[in-house]
């Protein structure tokens, strides 16, 4: 019986991981988003009721306004463990139901594209960790161009992540996205290599 490989994907904000995670896709790789599985969670009218009861004003109309709430958690690191208690468990539970599908299902690897895998000690639980990283500034610049976020806002939600040095001494592999697309292919079919996963001819 063949084990199915558990790959974690990070990187700090405005690095490109999301570039990368289609990219692995593109390659063959099953890739589970953790960030898509957490919007489905806060789609369910359980949890959407736990969120009301504990942050008031945040859920309208059986919606979840997730600007609000990111509002309320931010800087507040009572209310982020109180949002943390209530959403990663559930999340964790979909990440894992999806893994055990793939797995049934033959894949040889699962890639887990966790933003806060270091920060959430999830990476003590995969086989290797892929870390994408970029210089701060071209990482800032990304982030502005299609948030709207301002240069100080970006740098403060960086600097509440682990530190992006930190986290290419505990990668695995690091990916490097200085450059244009030809490049960041490179590096990703690099990492399969390394990895012993190159799922595609070529």
């Amino acid at each position: 019986m063949t084990t199915t490989q558990r790959i974690g994907l990070t990187g700090s904000i405005g690095a490109g991981k999301s570039t990368v995670a289609q990219l692995l896709r593109a390659r063959g790789l099953t890739v589970l988003d953790a960030d898509e599985q957490a919007r489905l969670v806060t789609q369910d009218p359980e949890v959407l009721t736990l969120l009301a009861d504990r942050f008031p004003g945040v859920v309208v109309g059986g919606t979840l306004d997730r600007a609000a709430l990111a509002a309320r958690v931010f800087g507040n690191p009572a209310a982020l463990a109180d949002l943390n208690a209530i959403t990663h468990p559930r999340v964790r539970a979909r990440m894992a139901a999806l893994e055990a599908q793939a797995a049934r299902q033959g894949a040889r690897a699962v890639v887990q594209d966790v933003p806060l895998l270091f920060e959430g000690g999830l990476d003590a639980q995969m086989d290797a960790v892929i870390v994408v990283d970029a210089p701060l500034h071209l990482r800032v610049g990304r982030v502005m161009a299609r948030s709207g976020l301002t240069e100080a806002e970006v740098l403060a939600r960086d600097a509440r992540q682990l530190p992006a040095a930190q986290k290419r001494k505990r990668a695995t592999v690091v990916i490097d996205n200085d450059r244009d697309l030809p490049h960041l292919e490179a590096q990703v079919d690099r990492a399969l290599r390394q990895l012993g996963l190159v799922m595609v001819d070529g």
